[in-house]
């Protein structure tokens, strides 16, 4: 049978969450960061842009658009910190898939759970190349809405165990301490950064305020760690200081967005960084010995949605965690728009279902 193709599947945040849990979180994470690292070795097939981003003094609005020349994506997300005030989400998203060939979309879904997700496993990946081989222990500074998922793909992708975790609102440790109680970590509420970090191999950074801030600094930071710095994620918005900037060897995804965004903004226009994808392919190398700070410098990019678009799109397959939306008009004949909109006013005939 010939598909409707007016028909477009759409992951309601319902049906994400119940994937998740119908695929496990940990495995869930595991296989989503195979995509995203199998899409980063082939990056140079990609159309890279930054995010076009309207910014206000409340937050951003973006869209991440990208094609590897098959198939095209994008996200439309926000990130406005002021909203956990008015319990709303700080970051919201949803994205599109479409095929490139005729332009018509082939998925469209929830994307807030989704980014949280593809987050943790970029981070996790990333880390996989760049953290000490025998790390055990993170420390997890700001436990709001993605700490978690952090802390999930890296057990998942690196086996960490143990968690060291701070946030200026105590409430928010206690909710992650709470939500990751029996996911089979041993786990320490900090009183402050400087506790959080002690002995931790790998520092992941992860606050919402929309402000030049130092979450960590130099002195907090030894040698041989790797910093995950997930929150610095837009013009005037960072989280280390910039010496620890200077003492590390520092990886971004792609570095026009990255000098604009992420910690780097704070450096010199041309100042030397590494871009993942080169390390995944061996042009480049991550970890080289075990004193060596590395520095991943998470902004997020189109690529990694891209990924996580297509994950879902080949888990939903034949499966009942989706629905059809009729949100392309299909007239019998192309050329007659308009047509069609006479035809929907006509009542049906007698004897047939209106």
């Amino acid at each position: 049978m010939i598909p409707n193709l007016n028909l477009v599947p759409f992951v309601s945040v319902d049906h994400m969450m119940k994937l998740v849990l119908h695929i496990g979180v940990e495995r869930f994470l595991t296989e989503l960061s195979a995509y995203v690292e199998e899409d980063f070795r082939r990056w140079e097939s990609f159309d890279k842009t930054p995010r076009v981003a309207s910014h206000s003094a409340e937050g951003v609005i973006e869209l991440m658009p990208t094609s590897d020349g098959r198939t095209y994506g994008f996200k439309y997300v926000n990130g406005h910190p002021k909203n956990t005030r008015e319990g709303r989400q700080t970051v919201t998203a949803f994205g599109v898939l479409a095929d490139v060939g005729n332009g018509y979309p082939v998925l469209m879904t929830e994307m807030t759970i989704l980014t949280a997700l593809r987050t943790a496993a970029t981070s996790a990946v990333a880390a996989k190349h760049l953290a000490p081989k025998d790390a055990s222990c993170m420390a997890i500074i700001g436990n709001g809405a993605q700490a978690e998922f952090q802390a999930m793909a890296f057990k998942a992708l690196l086996g960490i165990r143990k968690l060291r975790l701070y946030d200026i609102d105590p409430a928010a440790t206690q909710k992650c301490v709470r939500n990751l109680r029996d996911q089979g970590f041993e786990i320490a509420a900090c009183g402050s950064t400087e506790e959080a970090v002690e002995g931790a191999q790998i520092i992941t950074t992860v606050t919402a305020d929309k402000q030049y801030a130092t979450i960590l600094t130099d002195n907090m930071v030894g040698a041989g760690v790797h910093i995950n710095a997930v929150g610095g994620d837009c013009p005037g918005k960072t989280e280390l200081h910039r010496d620890i900037l200077l003492r590390s060897d520092i990886f971004v995804e792609y570095p026009p967005q990255t000098r604009i965004e992420g910690e780097i903004q704070q450096l010199a226009p041309d100042h030397p960084v590494t871009e993942l994808w080169t390390v995944m392919t061996g042009q480049a190398v991550g970890r080289r010995d075990a004193r060596q700070i590395t520095l991943f410098d998470s902004v997020g990019f189109a690529t990694e949605d891209f990924s996580a678009l297509r994950y879902v799109r080949d888990k939903v397959a034949g499966t009942g965690f989706y629905e059809n939306l009729d949100m392309l008009a299909d007239p019998d004949e192309p050329r007659d728009l308009f047509g069609m909109i006479l035809r929907a006013a006509k009542p049906a005939p007698v004897g047939e279902a209106a």
